[in-house]
């Protein structure tokens, strides 16, 4: 049951659904789309804890800071790591969605999607920061969960859905039916894994150190879980181990697939493993309706075909899939009688003010 006066005050503030995400935060307010997409990056004076900058621009200092200035990312498997860092970061993003007219609309409701299985605690953590930061209302829900609803999936009907997520810090894969989570399985490798197996691919196969950026970029541009039509080659830059000096090799997409062989298994081992719980109607189901693929991870060349060998069933990857998350939350807020249900807690609340 919605309160008369929440829904007044709906009327005028400028609802947010956040991907509070391990490597990007995004920000979608409601009637309005996504307006806000930058890292989850924080560069802060060491010793003042002062933050200097916040996403995007926090970004371009990874690695290139001075001693007396860190940039940190403070999630991790998308969990809070740094909960004062994310309390000024979903700050700096809910005062930039109002603008300048932040104080003349009602503080708004805000709806962020976390991984699921988090605990209590880190669930509190995030509502918290959240009313902290300036939020009327706080509800929280699952990101799988929210994924599916923001790639156009029905969770309402008493048909199954499967949805695979794959973000920064985890991957989570979920069957849902009747506005529920029926099966799920998340598991800690994604992005951010992938990228780590790129490092250490290239460090011990060519002693050449490179940093996380240059692996993404490698991942982004010739990563691939299935075999390309056409393999392509890669500059890796970095520093050679052995003799110190700046050094560049070319790295193929075989190499670079092989790399990220154990991160994609494990992935496609979840899913099977999801597979073999659901129960045979919703497998039916999904016979029928296939698995979609969300998150910046879906977009690894090749990944749909690898699972769709792998399951003997459809694959595709939802329209925008990073987006997916932060578009369900806006989709909850925009339809809340409806979709209170699909919320991991529907009594986080902060007071009206």
């Amino acid at each position: 049951m919605i309160n008369p006066l929440d829904w007044l005050l709906g009327l005028f503030s400028l609802d947010i659904g956040i991907d509070l995400g391990t490597a990007n935060t995004l920000v979608a307010v409601r009637n309005k789309g996504i307006i806000i997409n930058e890292p989850s990056v924080v560069a802060i004076e060491k010793d003042s804890k002062k933050v200097l900058a916040i996403g995007r621009d926090a970004k371009e200092m990874v690695g290139r800071t001075p001693a007396n200035i860190i940039a940190i990312r403070p999630l991790r498997d998308g969990v809070i790591s740094d909960f004062d860092v994310t309390e000024k970061m979903l700050e700096y993003f809910i005062t930039k969605v109002h603008d300048s007219i932040f104080m003349l609309v009602p503080r708004p409701r805000v709806v962020v999607g976390l991984p699921s299985g988090v605990t209590e605690v880190e669930k509190r953590a995030v509502y918290d920061a959240a009313v902290n930061a300036g939020a009327r209302e706080v509800y929280l829900i699952e990101e799988p969960m929210a994924a599916a609803i923001g790639a156009g999936l029905d969770v309402t009907s008493s048909s199954g859905n499967m949805l695979v997520d794959i973000g920064g810090g985890t991957t989570e894969v979920i069957v849902v039916s009747l506005r529920g989570i029926v099966v799920s399985r998340s598991v800690r490798v994604a992005g951010d894994e992938m990228d780590e197996d790129i490092i250490n691919y290239a460090r011990q196969k060519y002693n050449l150190v490179i940093g996380e950026r240059m692996a993404e970029q490698a991942k982004i541009a010739i990563g691939s879980a299935y075999p390309l039509e056409e393999e392509q080659l890669f500059p890796l830059r970095g520093r050679n181990l052995i003799t110190g000096l700046p050094e560049e090799v070319l790295i193929s997409s075989v190499e670079v697939r092989e790399a990220l062989s154990n991160s994609v298994n494990i992935i496609v081992d979840t899913v099977r493993s999801v597979l073999d719980e659901t129960p045979p109607e919703l497998i039916a189901d999904l016979m029928e309706r296939g698995i979609v693929l969300a998150g910046g991870g879906a977009l690894l060349k090749g990944l749909p075909e690898r699972l769709s060998e792998e399951t003997r069933m459809k694959v595709y990857v939802a329209d925008d899939p990073m987006s997916c998350v932060a578009k369900g939350a806006q989709a909850v807020l925009e339809n809340l009688p409806v979709l209170q249900k699909v919320l991991a807690d529907a009594h986080a609340r902060a007071p009206v003010m």
